[in-house]
């Protein structure tokens, strides 16, 4: 047994399933699998079987997991001890963002950071919420889209940051775009243009959908904000986005609120290890929450 091999066991046991982790990790899923076969051999009881699409950690690998856990937030303090020892001088701050906040709020604050501290190595990656969540054990720092998901880990801070609205869009020829507003029973007949499963914004419209006792027709699927745009631009049908994304259009689309009430939702850092956390990744959620108050929450 290594400490390396408690550490993959340790983020096999949070995603449930080995390529998943072999991606967090940035290991080749064979090297993965080999690090847990090893450790297997090492304690003598099979510690997962397969299950579906992942895997189901058995009792003895349930027990071996909670080890591996505290072996990996030991490890995480004993880098922010040498952090604080050095400062800001050198390190790594490693962030996920859904695509709002990695589109639209981001890059500005990554800038700012870059030039308070030109040493720190910054990685931002992004996906959907999901995508993001699925890749918390990996990450200082999270940035996610509405509902804060059950069962994170119990070492996980939330941070509340900004408040985003979600609009429907239609070409700017649309019958409905002169309105400005509309409900959602005038936009459920239309075709709709959705985010991929898994997008915060696609659960909000849904969700909205359902509480309103209406179930409208989905024409397309399509991964990010971008792809909806472009879909909408060519006459695909209504699409729904963040009225961030909506701030430097060329007219060709039109924003419509949604009636009776806007429809918002939270966005929101999560901070994995908080009792742990990098100095880094605490001067930059210092940084975002600093701005996320002084734009009013």
């Amino acid at each position: 047994m290594t400490p390396d091999q408690l550490l993959t066991f340790a983020c096999v046991a949070d995603t449930g399933n080995i390529s998943r982790a072999a991606q967090v990790l940035n290991l080749s899923q064979p090297a993965v699998s080999g690090q847990l076969r090893m450790l297997q051999e090492w304690f003598g009881e099979p510690l997962y079987r397969r299950s579906g699409h992942g895997i189901a950690l058995t009792e003895a690998g349930e027990r071996l997991a909670e080890q591996a856990r505290q072996l990996r937030q030991v490890y995480r303090q004993a880098q922010a001890v040498r952090e604080s020892w050095r400062g800001l001088e050198t390190g790594a701050l490693r962030l996920g963002a859904s695509t709002t906040p990695a589109s639209y709020l981001l890059p500005g604050l990554v800038a700012d950071f870059r030039l308070a501290f030109p040493a720190v190595s910054l990685h931002l990656s992004d996906g959907n919420t999901r995508e993001i969540v699925e890749r918390l054990p990996a990450l200082d720092l999270a940035f996610i889209e509405g509902d804060v998901p059950a069962g994170l880990p119990a070492d996980t801070a939330v941070h509340a940051w900004r408040q985003d609205e979600v609009v429907a869009i239609v070409r700017a020829d649309h019958a409905l775009a002169g309105k400005g507003a509309v409900t959602l029973r005038d936009l459920a007949a239309s075709a709709l243009v959705m985010r991929e499963p898994g997008s915060g914004v696609r659960r909000l419209v849904e969700r909205a959908f359902a509480d309103a006792g209406l179930a409208p027709s989905v024409g397309l699927e399509l991964a990010g904000v971008e792809g909806v745009k472009q879909a909408v631009r060519a006459g695909l049908g209504v699409g729904f986005v963040s009225v961030m994304s909506m701030r430097h259009e060329d007219g060709a689309l039109a924003a419509l609120r949604l009636l009776p009430k806007p429809l918002t939702r939270t966005l929101s850092i999560l901070v994995p290890h908080a009792d742990a956390a990098a100095r880094a990744a605490e001067r930059f959620l210092a940084m975002c929450l600093a701005v996320g108050a002084a734009d009013g929450g």
